[in-house]
């Protein structure tokens, strides 16, 4: 500046200004202890549990991760299974009209619920006195094993002896959100990684022109905690659930706008992870890898995604056994997807079904209508993917998991202190029921039992940490250990809690 300059007050503002941009909050992180980025990079990269293989772990080549950050890794120990798919049913399904007999309940039928049954008890809905229901549908025991299934399920009933049901899971949130959330991310609040996003980090993909984890909704809405239960939380954003469509484009924007070819493409993508690198050679910013992984990702999609997402090929007694609608968006053709992708070597799939709150406040949520025609949406595709993974030899490596957030009460929902219109449950969370399938898991088994009218569990009494615990370790991981470092502590998907399921394991 010149003498003058130096005695006028907006140039030294602006002096001033243009030195504090330099400086920052990034350039100071870079500066200091060289960034957060780097120690985010190395945690990325080698923390406790990630599974990476030791020469993956211990060079921190910089190239190896902008180039392969969803690379296969190997667990902890060898694991049962490699991939998982779970369905989880948005709303809740009734238990005690699927798997939970309880002719003692039906003895009770339109009787004044026991003050015992609702003393220190928070409900949803209910208020006041409401009247017990008993089950409104008819039960039989299925297979060899003698499983209770409904004849809600006439298909699924036939493959009993492949299931291992647990009849005890417990909760502690009433509201579909925060206990979606509890089942997929291990707390009710938002902000954790979600349990595909888990899998992801710590045994990569084993195709690198597909997502290693992905996510397929149906019954037309999302789920009540929206796109977070399939987030990746305080992970590297490269592990989140990637949503796919069973109906027109399978991922938006996949195809080129017009004017843009596919070497055109390639050109923008090189050009801009090249400023990427640049930026992460600056920065060691973590994220900026993910960035990197992503756009490579999307590039190679165009040619993967469209052909494992298209059912059409597939032969018509696939079709005939799912029960698919090809062009339609459907929960049949979404379980089809979910085997065809785990057949390609997609690590994670996640159906949500939404639709399955059984209130009884009109006939799409009474359990003896809504609850009816819901299950006859599922019923046969749930039963030929597990008929199609063993024939294909994939179950056996291949966890199914099926379940909803919470159960439903012995007694009916008496919203506002009056009777529901229809035969409906409030929300309950001392007990419902969720079953595994292939990935080591016992075939034929029931594990757990509730009382005489199903409200609570009496022995093997389980809840979401325990279940999670147990899908990581068929995968191969111990979830004490399985940690990512984050706001000074290493977190995990189970936090503090969790108990490895021993009795269900083969």
């Amino acid at each position: 500046m010149t003498q003058k300059e130096l005695h006028n007050p907006q140039l030294i503002k602006e002096a001033n200004d243009r030195i504090l941009r330099h400086f920052t909050r990034r350039h100071f992180l870079k500066e200091s202890a060289m960034g957060m980025g780097a120690l985010a990079l190395g945690s990325f990269l080698t923390s406790c549990g990630s599974g990476a293989s030791a020469a993956a772990a211990g060079a921190a080549d910089v190239d190896f991760a902008l180039a392969h950050p969803l690379a296969p890794k190997l667990p902890m120990f060898p694991g049962k299974a490699k991939r998982v798919i779970y369905l989880h049913m948005a709303g809740a399904p009734s238990q005690l009209e699927l798997f939970d007999y309880k002719p003692d309940l039906m003895k009770l039928n339109g009787q004044d619920c026991p003050q015992s049954l609702l003393k220190g008890k928070r409900f949803a809905f209910i208020r006041g006195v409401p009247k017990m229901l008993g089950p409104q549908a008819r039960f039989e025991q299925r297979g060899s094993s003698g499983a209770w299934i409904s004849d809600n399920l006439p298909h699924l009933a036939t493959v009993a002896d492949e299931i291992c049901f647990l009849k005890a899971v417990s909760t502690d949130q009433f509201n579909h959100a925060p206990a979606q959330l509890l089942v997929h991310t291990g707390t009710p609040r938002l902000g954790r990684p979600s349990i595909g996003a888990w899998t992801t980090y710590g045994l990569g993909t084993e195709n690198q022109n597909l997502p290693g984890y992905v996510v397929l909704t149906s019954g037309g809405h999302f789920p009540d905690a929206g796109k977070s239960i399939w987030g990746s939380g305080f992970l590297p954003s490269v592990y989140q659930g990637v949503q796919c469509r069973s109906e027109g484009d399978p991922v938006l924007f996949i195809k080129n706008p017009d004017g843009m070819n596919r070497d055109l493409r390639k050109a923008s993508i090189d050009a801009i992870n090249n400023v990427n690198r640049q930026e992460y050679k600056e920065y060691n910013d973590p994220e900026i890898i993910s960035r990197i992984s992503q756009y490579e990702l999307a590039y190679r999609m165009q040619i993967s995604v469209p052909e494992v997402m298209n059912i059409n090929d597939e032969p018509q007694y696939i079709h005939d056994m799912y029960g698919t609608k090809p062009n339609e968006a459907c929960f049949a053709n979404n379980v089809l997807l979910a085997r065809k992708l785990v057949e390609k070597g997609v690590r994670f799939v996640q159906l949500f079904d939404w639709g399955w709150d059984d209130h009884g406040t009109d006939p799409d949520t009474a359990v003896d209508i809504g609850l009816v025609n819901k299950c006859r949406t599922i019923d046969k595709p749930v039963t030929a993917l597990l008929l199609d993974l063993k024939q294909r030899g994939l179950l056996e490596e291949t966890l199914v998991v099926w379940g909803g957030e919470f159960g439903r009460t012995p007694m009916m929902e008496n919203r506002d202190g009056k009777q529901n219109p229809f035969k409906g449950r409030d929300h309950h969370v001392d007990a419902f029921t969720i079953w595994m399938a292939g990935g080591g898991i016992k075939k034929g088994y029931s594990y757990g039992e509730t009382d005489e009218i199903g409200y609570s569990g009496v022995s093997g009494k389980v809840n979401a940490f325990d279940i999670q615990a147990t899908i990581l370790n068929q995968l191969g991981f111990d979830h004490t250990k399985f940690t990512y470092e984050f706001q000074g502590r290493p977190c995990r998907l189970t936090d503090v809690s969790g108990t490895v399921i021993d009795d269900i394991i083969a």
